[in-house]
C-alpha cells in the first residue's frame, strides 16, 4: 500500500511528496516486527533505487512468505533525485544533515520532522547510500562506536563485505541514522557503488542481505543466503587512505576488493600533453582496497582510494 508521509504545496500549483511502500503479511500471519528501507536521501546516489524495486519484486512474488511489515521509502529527496542533485536543489542544502528536524520549522525542517516520526519505532531501520561520482565502494555498513553493540550483530547478517566503526568525534548529529538510533530505532547505514549509477552485482548482493536479516528478525519465512563473513574494521587507525600527490589522469590497475602487499602497483597518473606518468601510486601497507577512485580527472590531493590494513 503506497501512502504520503510528507507533503508541501510547491510553486506553480506543483506539490512535493515523500511517499512509502508498506508491504504486510497475510491475514494471521503478522508477526508484529516492521524493517524500513530508506534510500534517496542523496539524489545523485541510485543504488538503492534498484534495491527498492528488487526488494518489493521478491516480496509480491511470494506475500505468504512475509510474516511481519515492510516498509520501503525509495525517494526521501525526489526533488535531488529528478534533479539529480546530491543536496535539496534551490536550498543548497544537504538532506542528511537536518535530522531530526522540526515540525514547526522550514519546509525542509519539517519533512525530515516527518520522516523521524514515521520511520521510529521500526524494529530495524537500513539507510542505504551510495558513494559519489568519483568513488566506488564495496558494500558496506558503516556504524559509529556510540551504537557499536546495538548495530553489529545485525551488520554481520546483511551479507556485506566490511563493516567500518567509526569514532564518536567522527559522528554528525544531524544525520537521520543518528537521530535515529540516538532514540531507539536500530538504524543501519549502507554505502556501495558509485554515484549516478547502479551497480546490479551490489544490489543484489545487498537485496539478498536484506532478506536474510528479515528471516534472522522473523519477519521473512523464504530461503535465504548464508550471508558473506565480513571484515571489520575498528575506526581510521585501520585505514589507509591514498591521495593524489599531483594533477592529471589516474589510471587504475589493482582490481577493487583485493588484497595487496606493500608496493604492489595500484595505479599511475598521467599527463595526456606529454606522454608521461607523473606518479606511480604503490600501495604504502599490506591490505585490502575497498575504495578506489571511479572518476579519472584527480587534483593534487584528491581521494584515490582506500585501503583496509
Amino acid at each position: 500500500m503506497i501512502t504520503t508521509i510528507a507533503s508541501v504545496e510547491m510553486p506553480l500549483d506543483e506539490e512535493l511528496r515523500i511517499q512509502k511502500n508498506r508491504l504486510t503479511a497475510l491475514e494471521g500471519k503478522d508477526g508484529g516486527k516492521r524493517i524500513s528501507i530508506v534510500t534517496g536521501i542523496h539524489g545523485d546516489e541510485l543504488e538503492g533505487q534498484y534495491v527498492c524495486f528488487e526488494l518489493i519484486r521478491r516480496i509480491e512474488e511470494h506475500r505468504e512468505l512475509l510474516t511481519g511489515t515492510v516498509d520501503v521509502y525509495p525517494a526521501m529527496n525526489p526533488l535531488g533525485i529528478d534533479s539529480i542533485t546530491r543536496g535539496i536543489p534551490a536550498f543548497d542544502l544537504d538532506m542528511n544533515r537536518i535530522f531530526p528536524g522540526n515540525e514547526e520549522g522550514s519546509m525542509t525542517e519539517y519533512i525530515a520532522d516527518r520522516i523521524v516520526k514515521d520511520l521510529s519505532g521500526s524494529d530495524m531501520c537500513i539507510d542505504i547510500h551510495a558513494s559519489n561520482i568519483y568513488l566506488t565502494e564495496v558494500p558496506q555498513v558503516r556504524i559509529n562506536e556510540l551504537h557499536r553493540e546495538m548495530l553489529v550483530p545485525y551488520a554481520k547478517e546483511l551479507n556485506v563485505d566490511f563493516i567500518w566503526i567509526h569514532g564518536a568525534s567522527t559522528v554528525l548529529e544531524s544525520t537521520l541514522a543518528h537521530s535515529l538510533n540516538s532514540t531507539g530505532t536500530p538504524t543501519l547505514v549502507v554505502e556501495m557503488g558509485v554515484g549516478m549509477r547502479i551497480t546490479k552485482e551490489y544490489c543484489h548482493q545487498l537485496v539478498d542481505g536484506i532478506f536474510h536479516l528479515m528471516s534472522v528478525m522473523g519477519i521473512w519465512q523464504g530461503e535465504t543466503v548464508s550471508p558473506r563473513t565480513p571484515v571489520i574494521a575498528d575506526d581510521s587507525d585501520d585505514v589507509c587512505f591514498l591521495n593524489a600527490s599531483v594533477s592529471g589522469v589516474f589510471i587504475q590497475h589493482a582490481k577493487h576488493w583485493t588484497r595487496l602487499h606493500k608496493g604492489e602497483h595500484i595505479g599511475d597518473i598521467i599527463h595526456p600533453l606529454t606522454g608521461k606518468v607523473l606518479d606511480r601510486i604503490e600501495s604504502p601497507v599490506d591490505g585490502i582496497l575497498f575504495t578506489i577512485r571511479e572518476y579519472p580527472i584527480v587534483d593534487e590531493g584528491s581521494l584515490i582510494g582506500r585501503i583496509l590494513k
